[in-house]
């Protein structure tokens, strides 16, 4: 059957279908659910933050390519210590003597306050164990985090043991450290204790918990004595929901649940550590292990400025300081010698900023709403809920200034372009002027492409409209004028200005200043009609000046103009003149 001339054939489902990628996917298994038919962790919502851990020290610092010299280190660890993290991972002391010596001088120079402990990692051998422990020698607060490989393909692969003899590793290694720190360690130091089964995403659950309750065993938490057992996925292999079945498995089958700090480490293999990360906490963990924006091996750790952020713009407060999140970037970016992306959430460059008109036009829309809202509240908009589309929080909350919020280029619209001449010179546009200058800007950007400039935006806007003695293009240079109201309630108006090159006075007589302008025009052989008129002042206080906006019909052609005075009369006839100029131009 033949379709009608001028409609399109319809596209069915068949044609749509996506075809297989040829992709050898028999090489991959799916990854082993969880089954908890009552699982609560879905209904959960975090109200508080976790406990947090950053390893930017250790495991941030191993992926590196140029791992931290001890000053970048120090630096690393001072912003940590500024930002508020009271858990801090420090090295890997027996990994060789930078991070032995590294451990000693932050020791030794008094760099650790005393509410912040600091952790160290171990393998499960006996002469590892003793030096890690020698590390920490005289530090106030301390934790050895020891860690062994649980999963089967490393029990196969790697060690070729039984699931007894991995276990009996974590239990003796366990048993070290006890045995050392009682050793080396003075009563100046509170200790504690890690224990990690690695690659807790690959091991069997019945057998995590059982390697976890026997390092319990011989560890004894109880009241004022706890033990974190850290959960790595050290390998992201599931969804987020699986992740958090895990944990809520291990939650509820831990016999000594009350004395364990369940610890959450994820890594970002599947794009998903963040998610992962939140949904653990909401099945029962009590602590994330991170990096700052997601430093760490292959595709990195979870990414703890992220997770912050996130429970700052849902009204939780993460006990972490991100006021000066462009410091945060700097230093993290100078002790890493590693870029943060553009588009990294709340962190990078880009990530307040809007190209799109349509997104541009709503986020003013929204300050504008903000102000407004404020102002009926008899409140400052920081004392309001913040409501700005497009921005899930205050971008000044976090250091940044309002200049980069918007920017345009070819793909903004009027939104973004009288959002800059607002916020960066306090002229409110009438909406069809924006139509107007936005089509003068979306011009320059066809034209030249790439992105426009505050500074840009305000030099063509003055070439536009805003003709003054150091600009004075145009057939007429307002000089002065004069306004007398007779009994009847009509304005005559004098005016001394430039007219094509010479001194002119001009009157004209109306029901108010424009209108009498209009008319004195008339004699110049300028045929002008008032369609709209807007002022608005720009500043509070008795020298402020006015930002006047005529539209006119000149000659038949439609066009705005702009005047700025402290004189409010004075400020319409530049709008005047400035739309009579351009109609010569």
């Amino acid at each position: 059957m033949s379709q009608p001339v001028g409609r399109p054939t319809p596209v069915t489902n068949a044609t749509q279908a996506q075809k297989p990628s040829g992709m050898p996917i028999h090489k991959y298994g799916q990854y082993d659910a969880v089954d908890i038919p009552d699982r609560t962790w879905p209904n959960g919502r975090i109200t508080k933050a976790p406990r947090w851990l950053s390893t930017d020290l250790r495991d941030g610092n191993q992926a590196l390519i140029d791992p931290m010299s001890p000053a970048r280190k120090r630096e690393m660890f001072d912003l940590l210590v500024r930002m508020g993290y009271k858990e801090i991972e420090v090295g890997f002391p027996s990994s060789g003597e930078t991070d032995f010596n590294f451990v000693r001088s932050i020791i030794e120079e008094g760099a650790i306050p005393e509410d912040v402990t600091i952790s160290v990692l171990t393998q499960a051998r006996e002469e590892l164990i003793e030096r890690t422990v020698e590390s920490l020698r005289g530090a106030h607060r301390a934790t050895v985090h020891l860690y062994n490989a649980t999963a089967p393909t490393f029990r196969r692969v790697v060690f070729r043991g039984t699931k007894e003899q991995v276990k009996q590793i974590a239990v003796d290694g366990t048993r070290l450290v006890m045995e050392y720190a009682d050793k080396i360690l003075g009563d100046e130091t509170i200790f504690g204790y890690q224990y990690s089964p690695e690659i807790f995403t690959d091991t069997e659950l019945d057998f995590a918990l059982e390697v976890c309750e026997a390092v319990c065993d011989v560890w004894q938490p109880e009241e004022g004595r706890e033990i974190i057992l850290n959960l790595p996925a050290t390998v992201e292999r599931s969804t987020p929901s699986t992740h958090a079945d895990r944990f809520e498995w291990m939650s509820r089958n831990l016999s000594r649940r009350e004395y364990v700090c369940l610890s959450v480490h994820p890594h970002n293999d599947r794009g998903t550590a963040v998610a992962a990360a939140e949904l653990a906490i909401m099945a029962g963990a009590d602590r994330i292990e991170g990096c700052l924006f997601g430093q760490g091996e292959r595709t990195g750790n979870v990414d703890l400025v992220t997770l912050g952020m996130n429970l700052f713009s849902q009204g939780v407060d993460p006990q972490i300081d991100f006021s000066q999140i462009d410091e945060i970037r700097r230093t993290s970016e100078y002790c890493n010698q590693m870029e943060i992306h553009p588009r990294h959430p709340y962190a990078g460059d880009l990530v307040y900023t809007a190209f799109s008109g349509s997104h541009q036009d709503a986020i003013k829309k929204g300050f504008d709403a903000m102000e407004a809202d404020a102002a009926a509240a008899g409140k400052t908009v920081d004392d309001i809920e913040w409501a700005v589309p497009y921005l899930p929080i205050d971008p000044k909350d976090v250091g940044r200034s309002y200049e980069a919020v918007i920017r345009v280029n070819s793909q903004s619209g009027k939104g973004g372009i009288a959002y800059v001449l607002k916020n960066d010179h306090k002229l409110d546009l009438p909406r069809r002027m924006q139509i107007e200058f936005s089509k003068i800007i979306q011009q320059k950007t066809d034209s030249e492409g790439g992105e426009v400039t505050p500074t840009a935006i305000w030099s063509v806007f003055q070439d536009e409209y805003l003709p003054n003695p150091e600009n004075p293009w145009g057939r007429i240079q307002l000089r002065s004028g004069q306004t007398t109201t007779d009994k009847d309630g009509r304005d005559t108006l004098t005016v001394e200005a430039v007219v094509d090159g010479r001194d002119t006075v001009l009157t004209g007589t109306g029901n108010g200043p424009i209108s009498a302008f209009f008319e004195a025009l008339a004699t110049t052989g300028v045929d002008a009609r008032l369609l709209d008129y807007q002022e608005h002042t720009m500043s509070e206080g008795a020298s402020a000046q006015a930002a006047s906006y005529i539209e006119c019909a000149i000659d038949g052609v439609v066009l705005w103009g702009i005047g700025i005075d402290a004189n409010t009369t004075r400020a319409s006839l530049k709008a005047v003149i400035s739309a009579v100029n351009r109609a010569s131009r």
